[in-house]
């Protein structure tokens, strides 16, 4: 019996998933749960696991290939008798045929003198039909698309050559044909397009939706000299603290916590603080959960191990979602005085903490959502977190 293997949905905004490396080659045995392959998503690099035991049958899909999500990249077979019936199909379809409607990934084009770049493979936060009529395909174009998006982008002047690689919706045209026009590169030296990581790809799209909150920054300088020495002292990061000082002072005010929806507030019961973490090629946020409740200890621990799995490359969405207030610290740039954070989706604030200077104390801004934080409402956040840093006694709860 032959089972397909499919590129799996491993959070609520991916489309695609790059497929890395194959484990396991064809004719290979494999137990339920062994990671037959790696598929890179918008935040790390995570194993497709075998379903059941048997041995896995191509045709295989290509690596380096952008897939979208539920096609099939391979197959298993329960005994060697239905490996060898499939055999024959697989030599024949070694290039990735079994995959129809991924696409191959996207080469660098030399000397381009184009009107428009290609916009970056996103999805849209606008408002649009449910689903799709019908499942995207590519045409002669070369373009995977839905019909009702090529209907639509006929209809709205949008070329879907523009919007990088596929699959493409309904989504995604409407968003380029709101968003407007795109730079003029024709009239400069020629150019090449460069395709962006699965991480930095989700990073712009993030970017993008959140730039739409109405937002406001209150900044006030903090001092952190004696939260840096007890930190220091007790082992722990100095961004960990301020996390755990930050998560406390939400608690105390839970506006903070709290989320606009087009339906009202959300107001959340526990704080769970995202912590920006640059990894020298892209921005990630992991999340330390319930971070006002659990112990200084406990949480250490938790960022320990979420420190590691970035290292790794193997940030689970779990990981990362579902932050409630984020934190974005860039203190260990002495050159950085001040700078703003753009509050990002799901979250109603963020604190940007800059370098500390000679006097032991850093600008620090606050970025709020206006449809729920107002100004007042930053100013007495800020000053409980002033007066909770000023003393360190909390740090052994």
């Amino acid at each position: 019996m032959k089972q397909e293997v499919i590129m799996p949905v491993l959070s609520d905004t991916m489309q695609t998933g790059r497929l890395v490396r194959w484990n396991k080659a064809v004719g290979d045995a494999v137990k339920k749960g062994d990671a037959l392959a790696e598929v890179e998503t918008d935040k790390a690099i995570l194993d497709v696991e075998a379903f059941q035991d048997g041995f896995l049958a191509g045709p295989l899909a290509p690596v380096d290939t952008d897939i979208p999500v539920r096609s099939v990249i391979a197959w298993l077979v329960d005994s060697k008798e239905d490996l060898d019936a499939t055999t024959s199909a697989s030599n024949t379809a070694a290039s990735g045929s079994v995959a129809p409607s991924a696409t191959p990934a996207a080469t660098p084009v030399p000397k381009i003198s184009q009107a428009t770049p290609p916009q970056a493979a996103a999805q849209e936060s606008v408002p649009v039909a449910p689903t799709e009529p019908s499942t995207p395909r590519a045409a002669a174009d070369g373009v995977l698309a839905s019909p009702y998006a090529r209907a639509l982008a006929q209809e709205l002047g949008v070329d879907l050559n523009l919007l990088g690689t596929g699959p493409i919706d309904s989504r995604r045209v409407l968003a380029t044909a709101l968003r407007g026009p795109l730079p003029d590169l024709s009239t400069g030296p020629d150019y090449q397009i460069e395709r962006l990581s699965g991480v930095r790809a989700a990073a712009a799209r993030n970017m993008q939706d959140a730039v739409q909150t109405p937002t406001f920054q209150i900044g006030a300088r903090l001092p952190l000299s004696a939260l840096q020495t007890q930190a220091k002292a007790a082992k722990l990061s100095l961004t960990l603290v301020l996390a755990r000082a930050c998560a406390l002072t939400v608690a105390e005010d839970p506006w903070f916590n709290h989320l606009w929806t087009p339906q009202g507030l959300a107001k959340r019961e526990r704080v769970d603080v995202a912590i920006a973490v640059d990894t020298g090629d892209a921005l990630l946020t992991p999340v330390l959960r319930d971070a006002a409740r659990r112990p200084l200890k406990e949480l250490a621990e938790d960022w320990r191990i979420l420190l590691g799995k970035i290292k790794k490359g193997r940030l689970a969405p779990e990981d990362y979602r579902g932050g409630t207030f984020y934190l974005s610290n860039l203190g260990v740039f002495d050159v950085v005085h001040n700078f703003d954070a753009i509050v990002p989706l799901g979250a109603a604030a963020i604190l940007a903490v800059a370098a500390t200077q000679a006097d032991g104390s850093s600008e620090c801004t606050l970025s709020c959502d206006h449809r729920v934080i107002f100004g007042a409402d930053a100013a007495r956040f800020l000053q409980r977190l002033r007066e909770r840093i000023s003393t360190t006694a909390w740090l052994d709860t």
